[in-house]
């Protein structure tokens, strides 16, 4: 059983100091095997906002895959250095990984930075990401679990409000499914999403979203409260809990959703099949 903490759209500047604190007291008591940052850490991509960011980075304590996010890259009023060094503070702070990879016995974690000087704040797939999908993820084993971390979304949840994708997201998602990803895992729009993406933009291969909310920005969207996304995995089944902000008890369970991967792929499960197993099993069933 692995579990994986998805925390987005940070945006230090703009970012309420108790709901900080809330949450590192939440990924602690979460004792996740990966922390999992999918974008703007940062609001204006300043000095000190990544300091602030690189500290909190320091305090999680756990296991980290961080990518980075549109407002990690220099505003236009900064053009110089937005086309021609638009991650280099990010690179300075947080890493100039652009491929970071989490690899144990049970799961498969890549990231992808789809931020771009030039692509404006929906980001881009670049060709050379999409074959690192290909060749990173579908060269590991089966029997692994795979994810794949963007910034910008790749996909939206059947049933979900339409969102605009990354740019190449079609093509994204066939090397998705040439190599055999089972969860994508974005932020950006800072609203929570989640479930299987249509088959049709994923040539019928059974593929989990999740989208993460803003974790302890100001900047929320729509009356939704801070959160982040707590993904508990057990072989077949997947657990997804949005663990929303409340001022007097902190980040609790605001909903859940489950999922068992059968031959057919994804479905919905009850909360049941979350039980551990006595076996992990092989999340690529025949």
């Amino acid at each position: 059983m692995r579990t994986i903490a998805q925390i987005s759209d940070l945006h230090f500047g703009r970012h309420d100091g108790a709901v900080v604190e809330a949450l590192l007291d939440s990924l602690r008591v979460s004792d996740s095997d990966l922390v999992v940052v999918s974008g703007d850490l940062t609001q204006r991509a300043r000095r000190h906002e990544f300091a602030l960011a690189r500290a909190f980075l320091d305090r999680i304590g756990r296991p980290l895959l961080v990518v980075p996010g549109n407002h990690d890259v220099p505003p236009v009023y900064r053009p110089v250095s937005r086309l021609l060094r638009p991650l280099a503070r990010f690179d300075r702070y947080v890493s100039a990984d652009r491929q970071p990879l989490f690899v144990d016995d049970e799961i498969a974690v890549l990231g992808l930075g789809t931020a771009r000087g030039l692509a404006g704040k929906n980001g881009r797939v670049s060709v050379e990401q999409m074959a690192a999908i290909r060749h990173v993820l579908g060269e590991l084993p089966g029997r692994l679990f795979k994810v794949l971390v963007t910034h910008h979304p790749l996909a939206v949840p059947m049933l979900a409000a339409p969102l605009q994708m990354v740019g190449r997201a079609r093509r994204a998602l066939d090397a998705v499914a040439d190599a055999g990803v089972h969860l994508l895992l974005s932020g950006h729009y800072h609203r929570w999403a989640g479930g299987e993406a249509p088959a049709q933009v994923t040539r019928q291969r059974s593929v989990l979203v999740a989208h993460a909310g803003t974790a302890v920005s100001t900047r929320t969207r729509g009356g939704e409260a801070n959160s982040y996304n707590l993904i508990r995995l057990d072989g077949r089944r997947l657990e997804v809990a949005v663990m929303g902000w409340q001022p007097q008890g902190g980040f609790i369970p605001a909903e859940r959703q489950r999922f068992v991967l059968g031959a057919s792929g994804w479905s919905a499960a009850p909360a049941a099949a979350m039980v551990a197993a006595e076996s992990p099993g092989d999340p690529n069933p025949d």
